[in-house]
């Protein structure tokens, strides 16, 4: 499919964040695809933060582009789980799409594609972790996939989406979905038993923290995770737990997914 014309003379015409020209020509080794216009690049990766603190063009972040890449994002990932399986109803067809491209899963393929060291964020942003917030990381990498169907057009940004988001292995099946809530109905169907998630650990200088959470099931440790956010972690800790809790309950194996 033939590229989209675009005006993009409200970028303007500045270099922004001189010198980084090289580094974003790696994350375009990384994503293989090449941009004709730069600029739409800078863009996706460009934060507010960044703008505020230069008293730029607001329309030189990555908010607009997110918002067109979140709708192509679903519109190939409804695609995707439609022809799947031709079987799957309504509801489990949604629930299987927002497994895929919900913040947590989407900040997992930031993380692979190493999106956090190429980003343009202001001085607080980055001084406060800015660069592995899945808040963050995620809505790049929605806005790389608005960047890119402008860019290219939308096989562009399909075979962008395909390669890097819907990329599905057992592990990151489970982690992506979302495990606690999947969790959650598993105990209360098989077990019966309180459960509670518990901070156990956390390590790092206040701008890259790591933490470690553990799952208790009726005060018996079940699972544990790590991860950049607390959130994550807990989302880790889940999935192991439900890995655990599978082989011991095997009449719910798989019907957490």
């Amino acid at each position: 499919m033939a590229a989209h014309t675009m005006d993009t003379s409200y970028l303007g015409n500045d270099t922004v964040a001189v010198g980084r020209n090289a580094s974003l020509e790696k994350l375009e080794d990384r994503m293989g695809y090449r941009f004709h216009d730069k600029r739409l690049l800078r863009q996706a990766v460009t934060h507010t933060s960044y703008t505020n603190e230069q008293k730029i063009n607001r329309g030189q972040h990555y908010e607009r582009l997110e918002f067109l890449g979140d709708a192509v994002l679903e519109l190939i990932a409804s695609d995707f789980v439609f022809k799947a399986d031709p079987e799957m109803q309504e509801g489990p067809l949604t629930r299987k799409r927002a497994s895929l491209v919900c913040e947590q899963a989407l900040a997992i393929c930031a993380e692979e594609l190493g999106v956090g060291e190429f980003l343009i964020l202001g001085k607080g942003e980055d001084a406060t972790g800015g660069r592995r917030r899945s808040s963050i990381t995620s809505d790049v990498m929605e806005a790389l996939i608005g960047a890119i169907y402008l860019d290219g057009g939308l096989e562009q940004a399909r075979l962008f989406i395909y390669r890097f988001v819907l990329v599905e292995t057992g592990e990151k099946e489970k982690l992506i979905s979302d495990s606690k809530t999947h969790l959650q109905e598993f105990v209360q169907k098989h077990i019966k038993k309180d459960f509670r998630y518990e901070l156990i650990e956390e390590s790092g200088p206040e701008h890259n923290k790591t933490f470690v959470a553990e799952v208790t099931v009726d005060g018996k440790p079940m699972g544990q995770g790590r991860g950049r956010t607390k959130k994550m972690a807990e989302q880790q800790a889940a999935a192991a737990a439900l890995r655990s809790l599978e082989e011991l309950y095997p009449e719910g194996k798989n019907e957490c997914i």
